[in-house]
């Protein structure tokens, strides 16, 4: 009896082992605007996700920027060129596509923060964890925790692309805010709370701007000297690049995945990006371009020639999409 336990023991040893050796994919997707044209496809019964379900299905973990609130409640922030707000009834192309989406964007407080905390009970009810937003500023900058497959990680959502009016406080909810003292202490506490790897996923930049601004590259190199293990950007519309920085990865920006209301053909591309995981850090990544249609649904490139590169790289390379 002894030698069948030690046997049982020795077996559940190794298949634990062999579970937390397994790498783990964790998938990042930038803005999902789903009012608009893509609400209208939804509306109708049809899927903008339907092209990348099948990838989207691969990935152990899968983020994506939610580019609007998603509520019946609230009103139109005053004085605001473009003010968006998704029908709840988007939730259900979310559902099983998304695990969690980040909140912390400047669309975020479009319909006042009633709205903000209806998108976040939403999203809970949906099984969608929301992160860089919460019910006060303890909450909004609590990491999302990933712990899949022996790991252990910790997103960090920031936004820092005005109004900084919708900014978390003491006792009011709100996004965020990329201030960088903060920010260092939170990497540092994320460390220090047992993650294995540190992400933040910035939205910051200018509009339209196809080259991170000088502020991006300080602050990518802030994070990273304080802990960050890769650094993901979105919000400029347009995809910027990637970079390593002492041997740690930055791609400044996704682009846009789920937009409508662009004609210019780099606003109307973006990156899913794909990340491989174990605990020494990145093992290997790639971005998979995705074109935009009339009504914002996004559409595989097949042969493009997007950004890759794989653990010890100190350049990024060129791979062509599938």
């Amino acid at each position: 009896m002894k030698r069948r336990l030690g046997g049982i023991v020795v077996a559940l040893a190794l298949f634990a082992a062999a579970v937390q050796a397994e790498p783990l994919q964790l998938v990042f997707a930038g803005d999902l605007m789903l009012d608009d044209g893509p609400g209208r496809v939804i509306a109708a019964g049809r899927d903008p996700l339907a092209s990348f379900a099948p990838v989207l299905a691969e990935a152990d973990y899968r983020i994506g920027n939610l580019e609007c609130p998603i509520a019946e409640s609230g009103s139109p922030r005053e004085g605001k060129i473009y003010t968006f707000r998704a029908h709840p009834r988007v939730l259900d192309v979310l559902k099983g596509r998304f695990d969690a989406v980040a909140v912390a964007n400047n669309h975020g407080g479009d319909y006042g923060k009633q709205a903000f905390l209806e998108t976040l009970d939403r999203l809970a009810g949906a099984g969608i964890q929301a992160f860089g937003g919460g019910v006060n500023l303890a909450a909004a900058h609590k990491p999302l925790w990933i712990e899949r497959k022996g790991l252990r990680i910790a997103v960090l959502g920031y936004d820092e692309f005005k109004p900084r009016a919708f900014e978390a406080g003491p006792d009011w909810p709100g996004v965020a805010w990329s201030e960088d003292s903060q920010v260092v202490a939170d990497i540092r506490a994320a460390k220090a709370a047992g993650a294995d790897l540190v992400i933040p996923f910035l939205h910051w930049g200018w509009e339209r701007e196809p080259k991170p601004s000088a502020r991006q590259r300080q602050l990518a190199r802030t994070m990273i000297d304080a802990g960050a293990d890769i650094v993901v950007g979105g919000h400029p519309h347009i995809t910027q690049g990637a970079e390593y920085y002492k041997g740690r990865l930055i791609v400044y920006s996704l682009g846009n995945f789920v937009f409508d209301s662009f004609t210019a053909l780099p606003l109307r591309t973006g990156w899913l990006l794909r990340l491989t995981l174990d605990r020494n850090g990145l093992l290997a990544w790639d971005t998979l371009a995705a074109r935009m249609d009339d009504e914002g649904v996004p559409h595989p490139l097949p042969g493009a020639l997007t950004p890759c590169g794989k653990a010890g790289d100190r350049d990024v390379a060129m791979c062509r999409n599938p």
